[in-house]
């Protein structure tokens, strides 16, 4: 009966003492055991048949229990010693917190303590020292006091927690008032010193009052800046007295005076008192900066009353000799003084604003090459526009003289080029930039330097309208106004329109080619600057005022001016072509009889392309895209051109159809050397150009193809005109039919079958005369025309 409630027992402790297998693996890591009664996963059955493994081993069970039976009763033993022993545990916790509330209690007091002698070694402290304060205050012992007032303050600090205490309390007020004393006897040791009234000094420093300074700096701040406002006030007022408004050696022609004064008294100050203030208080500095503000106000008052007497030359010759005095400033003092920090920094020009001169060397300054690298940028200059701000109001006078100078600057020029004439041949100067271009620019930069040295506000804005006004006058009385018009005898605008039957066309001499060269590549010059010159104000002025800098209308006309310019070349060489391809038009091509070398006419636009081109590109080796654009625009006007006197030759023999294809090629391999044409150095095409030309002379051999193809039978005629020229509309069709020299009744029928063969547009396409099939590819024409010079070859 025992042994069964020992098993029951047995099995409610297993469920009850079921371990998970991270407790059950710390378990094993503590007390490591082979037993296998110390398993988690211990089996019974398995344990008692490892006892019994025979039905022999059966004999010896009651040993075996006697055994397990034992080890039962020492576990028994061990869990009750454990659980006796934890009884007295608590009562050991006890007594050991009591033990750490003691020792606690103990560093308290002790903390306490350290803290009493600490705060009455600080009263003792204070107490001595406001009565040794007051006692050195009264007998001006300032260099004790400015070391034991600092002291005391710092005591006091530690006080602050129990100004509840009347002793304390009243301590705080002794140093308080023993400060105040301080303050107004120093301030009256001063007045004393240097009397408001009266212009006599002493002769030397007072090391009372050197010492009086030290204490200023632990007294209230305003005590110090009372001494420095009353001590510049007193070193100035001779200032005021020598230059009053009233004076001759006021006026701006005498400013120079001004700032010879402070220079003197600058020296003085630091000879006599350089040592009796601190070296931090920047009295050198401060007395500079006051006589700036009292200069400004002074120059701001008399230049108001006598405004009607401010000329260009003075203005500008008291704005240098302010800004070389800011300037002298910025070295000597690093403006730690300056309540108002200004934006204003010195100037760093590019091309022609790039390199970075004085204003007053703007005379000498020279243009410089575009891609010249800029310059670092200078450090700020704190004292500029300190004085200077004062002539802002009286920039107007400035801006209004660049007006009068600028214009008188372009008339000159204007003079000038009427004078020597435009630019020759052969010369240094034919096809190169006008000299005056850089002239204007340069002239620019030294208007921009010497206002943005004075304001980036208004007068920059003023003066970049200005600057607009006289780039569009440039534009117009320099540039556009000498091209070659009516009054040069040369070619115009409405003799290059006017074919001249039987004579050659008028050209442009040498001579005019070079000065419309010059002007392309000077107007190309300003519009590159023009640009520069937009960042470089935009850089200048007020950020709240950049969006108002614009000069786009401005580079809009120089590159009008460009384009009109290559538009003359091109017409200049079109009009010379024009009488050639006339009479092309106008031969008998039905009575050729043989092919021969290429036509008179042929001949004769070469003659003009290889006398013309030349010129051209040697005038515009600066600029070789626009020299590109010129061989391009040619091409475009020329070969349409061609194609309508190709139509206009009617009616056509094969055998002048084949010479007319010779003529052809000729001059579209004379066209695709354009570019080179005439020169010792080869050079390739641009891809653009050479597909310009491919494309519009293969159109012309496809049109000279057709007509030497047989009109019979008409459909693959038809076909044939479609596949060759991907051209739908009727009216070209026509004119092949005209040069073919078919009736008008045979034309009506093979117009018929032309629209019918025609191929349909896609869906939703517009319904125009264009077809919908590609153009032949460059190989496909190519090979064509291989084809083509054999026949020729064959014929001759």
């Amino acid at each position: 009966m025992m042994e069964e409630e020992e098993f029951e027992f047995a099995e409610d402790l297993e469920a009850i003492l079921h371990l998970t297998p991270e407790v059950q693996l710390a378990i094993e890591q503590v007390f490591p055991s082979q037993d296998p009664l110390d398993r988690a996963d211990f089996n019974a059955v398995e344990y008692i048949n490892t006892l019994f493994p025979t039905e022999q081993s059966l004999a010896n069970i009651d040993d075996v229990v006697n055994k397990i039976r034992l080890k039962i009763r020492r576990l028994d033993d061990n869990i009750r010693t454990v659980v006796r022993g934890q009884t007295n545990v608590g009562q050991d916790g006890r007594q050991v917190k009591e033990i750490t509330r003691d020792i606690k209690q103990l560093d308290h007091a002790k903390r306490h303590l350290t803290t009493s002698i600490t705060t009455l070694n600080h009263l003792h402290m204070l107490a001595g020292g406001v009565d040794s304060l007051e006692a050195m205050t009264r007998k001006r012992q300032y260099g004790e006091v400015a070391n034991l007032l600092q002291g005391v303050v710092n005591v006091l600090e530690h006080f602050h927690k129990y100004m509840g205490i009347p002793q304390i309390r009243q301590l705080s007020e002794r140093v308080k008032a023993a400060q105040s004393e301080l303050g107004t006897q120093i301030l009256a040791d001063f007045e004393e010193a240097f009397p408001s009234q009266g212009s006599k000094r002493p002769g030397g420093p007072s090391n009372v009052l050197r010492d009086a300074c030290l204490v200023a700096n632990v007294l209230d701040p305003r005590i110090k800046q009372e001494i420095i406002k009353k001590f510049i006030r007193q070193h100035l007022s001779e200032y005021l007295v020598l230059f009053q408004e009233n004076q001759d050696v006021a006026w701006l022609d005498k400013i120079d005076r001004r700032y010879a004064w402070i220079k003197r008294q600058l020296l003085d100050y630091e000879e006599k008192y350089g040592r009796m203030f601190p070296e931090e208080w920047c009295m050198t500095e401060r007395i500079a900066v006051e006589f700036c503000h009292i200069t400004r106000a002074e120059l701001a008052k008399v230049m108001r009353t006598r405004a009607k007497e401010i000329e260009v030359k003075l203005l500008l010759f008291a704005i240098q000799r302010t800004t070389n005095f800011e300037g002298l400033l910025a070295k000597r003092f690093t403006g730690c003084t300056l309540t108002d920090k200004r934006p204003e920094s010195p100037l760093d020009p590019t091309n022609p604003f790039l390199e970075d001169d004085p204003a007053e060397d703007a005379g000498t300054e020279k243009d410089e090459d575009l891609a010249k690298p800029k310059k670092p940028k200078a450090p700020e200059n704190p004292f500029h526009g300190i004085v200077s701000k004062c002539f802002e109001p009286h920039l107007y006078v400035y801006i209004e003289s660049q007006d009068k100078n600028l214009g008188e600057l372009i008339d000159r020029f204007v003079a000038d080029f009427r004078a020597q004439g435009p630019p020759k041949a052969g010369t240094e100067e034919g096809g190169a930039v006008l000299p005056s271009c850089a002239d204007l620019f340069v002239y620019y930069k030294k208007c921009m330097v010497q206002c943005s040295q004075l304001s980036t506000g208004e007068p920059m804005i003023a003066l970049t309208t200005i600057f607009q006004k006289f780039l569009r006058e440039y534009a117009w009385k320099i540039l556009s106004g000498n091209l070659p018009n009516t009054n040069s005898g040369g070619l115009t605008i409405s003799s290059l329109l006017k074919e001249k039957e039987g004579s050659e066309a008028a050209k442009f001499t040498v001579d005019e080619l070079c000065l419309i060269c010059s002007i392309l590549s000077t107007a190309e010059y300003c519009l590159a600057t023009t640009q520069q010159l937009e960042e470089k104000l935009k850089e200048k002025v007020d950020k709240v005022l950049v969006e108002r800098i614009n000069l786009t209308g401005e580079m809009d006309t120089f590159s009008t001016v460009i384009s009109n310019s290559i538009q003359l070349l091109v017409q200049d060489l079109d009009a010379a072509c024009d009488p050639a391809l006339t009479a092309m038009s106008k031969m008998p091509w039905q009575s050729v009889e043989h092919v021969g070398d290429q036509s008179p006419y042929v001949t004769s636009i070469i003659m003009h392309i290889k006398q013309n081109v030349p010129i051209i590109r040697d005038n515009l080796a600066s600029t070789r895209k626009y020299f590109t654009q010129f061989c391009i625009k040619f091409t475009n006007s020329f070969i349409p051109k061609f194609i309508n006197h190709l139509f206009r030759c009617k009616p056509i023999s094969m055998v002048g159809a084949e010479q007319l294809l010779l003529d052809t090629h000729s001059l579209k391999t004379v066209l695709l050397d354009l570019p080179s044409i005439g020169s010792q150095v080869l050079r390739k095409a641009p891809a653009s150009y050479t597909k310009i030309v491919v494309k519009g002379m293969t159109r012309a051999e496809m049109i000279l193809k057709v007509v030497m193809a047989p009109h019979e039978p008409p459909v693959v005629f038809v076909d044939n005109y479609i596949k060759l020229l991907a051209d739908g509309n009727p009216e070209t069709f026509q004119k092949i039919l005209d040069m073919k020299g078919l009736k008008r009744s045979e034309q009506s029928s093979m117009l018929e079958l032309f629209r019918q063969r025609l191929p349909t547009p896609p869906s939703g396409a517009d319904g125009g005369p264009s077809l919908s099939f590609s153009t032949p590819t460059p190989e496909q024409e190519s090979s064509r025309i291989r084809k083509l010079e054999k026949l020729i070859k064959k014929r001759l």
